[in-house]
């Protein structure tokens, strides 16, 4: 028990502190450490991946906040827009997706485009992008949401992760992306949690959280998004979009590679 907490501490403050600068709340990075390093099983890793968010994700949001970074409608609307999804998700992964293999393939099919559009994202020169500083219509930005809650709820990930990439790709300023993805990322997380805690009474399968781990990686995860939200003006983005692109795309091929062989 001692060295999980500690273990789980440590992770979650160093990938929040990397993470929470462009949005995206580290439980993207922090999965894959649950299934291989601590052993959780599937499907009580996704609620467990929840729980990291809703702990650590405050940490980030009060030095948003306090920034005034938080301002305008871009969270609340995605709020409105992922928190059915997000239900809809934890309905699937319980009922449909209970196998540990299948769940790795989807954690490679996502991580891997993903990863790869990060990183291409960010070595391209920007006079040979064709982007607009623009939202979605409405319309589309529920349901980019929606979608976007649905694959979070499944896979435990809140949906941050792949919002701002998103929606930075529309033109929007990371200062004004990585605020409102994260803060949708929490709302998301709160109701998935007890999302997964209710289907646990009735659903096959171990679909509680582990709370002892969530909590400890939460908290390491509270310190460290805060730590890296304040840091966010100091660093320098290119350099963190790759990074977030290639532990993606690794960590997408090495689940791809288990889950084929």
């Amino acid at each position: 028990m001692d060295w999980t907490v500690w273990t789980g501490l440590a992770a979650g403050l160093l990938i929040a502190s990397v993470t929470a600068p462009v949005g995206v709340s580290g439980a993207v990075f922090l999965l894959p450490v649950h299934l291989s390093v601590f052993g959780v099983p599937s499907p009580a890793v996704t609620p467990t991946n929840l729980l990291f968010n809703v702990v650590a994700g405050p940490g980030a949001l009060w030095r948003y906040r306090r920034d005034g970074a938080l301002r305008g409608g871009l969270a609340r609307r995605l709020i409105v827009g992922t928190l059915p999804g997000v239900v809809i998700g934890a309905a699937i992964r319980v009922f449909a997706l209970p196998g540990p293999g299948v769940f790795r393939l989807l954690v490679a099919g996502l991580l891997l485009p993903l990863g790869g559009w990060l990183c291409v994202r960010t070595l391209v020169p920007a006079h040979r992008r064709t982007i607009t500083a623009a939202e979605p219509s409405p319309a589309g930005l529920t349901l980019l949401a929606v979608t976007v809650g649905i694959v979070g709820g499944i896979y435990g990930i809140g949906g941050g992760s792949l919002l701002g990439p998103v929606l930075a790709a529309r033109g929007l300023p990371m200062a004004r992306v990585a605020p409102a993805a994260l803060a949708a990322t929490f709302a998301t997380s709160v109701v998935g949690a007890g999302t997964y805690a209710l289907l646990s009474l009735v659903g096959p399968g171990d679909a509680a959280p582990d709370w002892w781990l969530g909590l400890a990686c939460g908290l390491g995860g509270l310190a460290g998004g805060y730590l890296g939200a304040r840091l966010q003006p100091q660093l320098p983005e290119t350099v963190l979009r790759l990074l977030l692109g290639g532990l993606a795309a690794t960590v997408g091929a090495l689940y791809a590679v288990q889950s084929l062989t």
